[in-house]
């Protein structure tokens, strides 16, 4: 639910390559479904569903996107990514 107290709706799309653990699809369903009554922008949904994931599954790579419903007619999608091997690498 965006600040205005509409409801928005959303595909989730995430693409990863797996490090040492996957993400079973149950609780990710449940987490994905605990946006439902938050006040969020749909950047900072998509932001947060990749930071949240990165710290759940450590993947070698993840793409995050956000394909939400038109409101006002603009179309919004919102794609982020993540390869933290590569951050780790260079600390």
């Amino acid at each position: 639910m965006p600040f205005s107290g509409y409801p928005d709706f959303a595909s989730i799309h995430i693409a990863y390559c797996p490090g040492e653990r996957v993400v079973e699809l149950k609780s990710l369903k449940l987490y994905i479904n605990s946006y439902r009554d938050r006040y969020i922008s749909h950047e900072e949904s998509v932001n947060q569903i990749l930071d949240d994931f990165v710290t759940a599954s450590e993947p070698l790579e993840v793409t995050v996107k956000g394909d939400f419903s038109p409101r006002g007619n603009v179309h919004t999608v919102i794609e982020v990514h993540s390869r933290p091997s590569d951050s780790q690498k260079n600390t």
